[in-house]
């Protein structure tokens, strides 16, 4: 089995720094984008969503507005809401979960220790809960209560040639998927890695659950990819440069074709 993958962008927050991505940084100050991305795994007769993004209403509430609607941004993709029925959550963060009310027929694959986390006791501390948004995690609720909500422990299988591994760190049930492409596997790590600065230099993210966890799965998810270039990060500007960009829709990146220039790390 073979896929294509896409990275669709549609949000970005400039106003950041390197202290805001990388702890104990020798340059804290210094300028430091994020992107935010939706990604898309497609056979030819299948479509599988990783991630859903925030909408306008989340980033009006965070102060963090949204370049395009989500819904907007996959169109070019000839992805239509309704449509969807398989969507990975990597984890619950608003981010990458804040738009799971766009897709109502979608079956969520989760790592089961992510939602025990995200509604255990963990919570009761702002400084844990900041990441999460109350209407996201209540949206992942009803669909367990709708049976349609597919738990993973460690590692599962989604479809032939995706799997989902739990990573842990930045939250506790983060999971990455590994993508059998032409070009060899290819490992989405979301925020198992924002930037390849975090994996390929071992630095940590500022928002963690587990240090040790964030820098074991460092490990992890280059192992889990074919080679360097086949490793993902969550939210790194580069892979906009990396990875060629579709010809209508500049804002969608294609990736199971290997990135068309090398590696800065």
């Amino acid at each position: 089995m073979s896929w294509q993958v896409h990275a669709v962008k549609y949000a970005d927050r400039n106003a950041r720094t390197r202290a805001d991505s990388f702890l104990f940084d020798a340059d804290p100050s210094e300028p430091h984008a994020m992107d935010y991305f939706i990604w898309v795994l497609q056979d030819g007769s299948r479509t599988i969503l990783v991630d859903t993004g925030y909408d306008s209403a989340e980033g009006a509430r965070r102060d963090r507005p949204i370049r395009m609607d989500p819904v907007q941004a996959l169109a070019p993709l000839g992805i239509r809401p309704d449509e969807i029925d398989t969507l990975i959550v990597t984890h619950l963060h608003y981010d990458h979960a804040g738009g799971l009310h766009l897709f109502p027929n979608a079956q969520l694959h989760i790592q089961e220790v992510e939602m025990a986390f995200a509604t255990g006791a963990c919570m009761c501390h702002e400084a844990m809960r900041h990441p999460f948004t109350a209407d996201h995690i209540c949206e992942a609720v009803k669909r367990v209560y709708a049976g349609r909500v597919v738990f993973h422990d460690r590692h599962g299988q989604v479809a032939p040639g995706v799997t989902v591994h739990r990573i842990g760190g930045h939250s506790r049930g983060l999971q990455a998927v590994r993508v059998e492409t032409e070009a060899g596997a290819l490992c989405l790590a979301s925020d198992a890695a924002h930037y390849y600065e975090n994996a390929f230099s071992g630095k940590l993210f500022p928002i963690v659950a587990d240090a040790q966890e964030m820098l074991k799965g460092f490990e992890t998810i280059q192992g889990l990819a074919a080679h360097r270039g086949l490793m993902i990060p969550g939210h790194d500007p580069l892979v906009r440069d990396l990875f060629p960009r579709h010809e209508q829709a500049g804002w969608i990146n294609r990736l199971d074709l290997g990135p068309v220039v090398p590696l800065p790390f």
